[in-house]
């Protein structure tokens, strides 16, 4: 692959006293001079609950331009305020600019179909835009349905996609058609970038794994992350796991 679309993110100015956000590891990382790279094509952002995956991501894509609850650059909708200040704060480095460009995040999909829809019902909105998502509303196919049509149609190559939680809608046969379809844009010149809980998708071949948490950001192996091991742990026996889990909590 030529050089990345997104090569780093910093911080470009100090974030306000009082914000929530300084109190995140990922972010007091940035605040101490840190800096996100990537490096590879594909990157992940991994780490528990609560550590900052979608903020930081959903910083990213906004500082490069996106909506704040989805879509291409050309959208420009809002349903509700809630996403943080902290893309107004991040530098984005990047050494070319994409042909392509989506920001997925599970929680606002339907309000990224719902906005596709009234576009296309304006009388003078020409051409449509569902035929670049696969000629059918996403609101009329499943939620699983939906996210696919959307990588499979919508994504055409040379883009930058920043993915947040996918797996959201996607059982475990079609997390490896995500892959394969990832791979695919990959090879066309794509890049992501994608905050998961899924230790299916964050064995995708080569990619870098950053693991987000109280003491900031560091690049980890797939075999090391704690989604593999607990997934690891328990599918190697079930029954002790939970024999311990719910003695545990009884």
């Amino acid at each position: 692959m030529k050089n990345l679309y997104l090569s780093s993110v910093r911080l470009r100015r100090e974030l306000p006293e009082g914000s929530y956000l300084r109190q995140l590891g990922p972010v007091q990382y940035l605040m101490e001079g840190g800096v996100l790279e990537f490096d590879r094509p594909v990157t992940f952002l991994v780490g528990e609950n609560g550590t900052g995956k979608s903020t930081l991501l959903e910083g990213a894509a906004v500082a490069c331009g996106f909506n704040p609850e989805g879509g291409t650059r050309n959208f420009n909708f809002s349903t509700r305020a809630t996403h943080s200040i902290l893309g107004e704060y991040l530098t984005p480095a990047r050494k070319r600019y994409p042909r392509d460009g989506f920001f997925l995040r599970a929680e606002s999909f339907y309000n990224v179909a719902t906005n596709i829809d009234e576009l296309d019902e304006a009388p003078a909105f020409a051409p449509k835009l569902i035929g670049s998502y696969g000629g059918v509303s996403l609101h009329k196919q499943s939620h699983g349905e939906s996210f696919l049509s959307l990588v499979q149609n919508r994504f055409g190559g040379e883009g930058l996609y920043l993915l947040d939680e996918p797996e959201a809608a996607l059982s475990p046969s079609r997390l490896l058609t995500l892959m394969g379809e990832m791979d695919q844009l990959v090879k066309a010149d794509s890049q992501f970038i994608v905050a998961t809980h899924s230790p299916i998708l964050m064995a995708f071949p080569k990619a870098r794994i950053y693991e987000l948490g109280e003491n900031g950001i560091r690049a980890v192996e797939y075999r090391e992350t704690e989604h593999y091991l607990l997934t690891k742990r328990f599918l190697d026996d079930p029954e002790r796991m939970l024999r311990y889990l719910l003695e545990e909590e009884g």
